[in-house]
């Protein structure tokens, strides 16, 4: 378990699942090694078999809060592209808060969004930890 800072002195306890499963090539499950960590941060890679790694959250009654990068930062296109794979719907359709972002862009916006959610959340659920 990592501290994720959300004020100076407030954080929250997560588990980072580091590399996406997908690019490991290795089922998500292996990679939390620890029993039913309260807040999992977990990349994802745009891929149809990322659905193994949603369904993992999805049957263990995770909400999931996903950024979508579009376009992401080494794509070659400059403008946003078409959900193809369905991945958008998906999420979705399982109650899945999502948003598209511009992976182009200054991280910092989008870190802070991610940071503002994440205290909402673990607040309401009395997770908040001080130092």
């Amino acid at each position: 378990m990592k501290k994720l800072y959300l004020t100076e002195t407030e954080y929250v306890n997560v588990f980072l699942v580091s590399g996406s499963p997908e690019e490991r090539e290795t089922y998500v499950g292996q990679l939390i090694t620890i029993e039913n960590p309260a807040i999992v941060l977990c990349s994802m890679q745009y891929r149809k078999d990322v659905s193994q790694t949603i369904d993992y959250f999805t049957e263990r009654n995770y909400q999931i809060y996903s950024q979508w990068l579009n376009p992401g930062f080494d794509d070659q296109n400059e403008l946003p592209q078409f959900d193809t794979l369905g991945i958008f719907n998906y999420l979705i359709g399982l109650n899945s808060t999502v948003g598209i972002r511009n992976g182009k862009i200054d991280l910092n916006s989008r870190v802070q969004e991610i940071r503002e959610y994440i205290y909402g959340w673990a607040k309401y659920r009395n997770l908040i930890l001080t130092d």
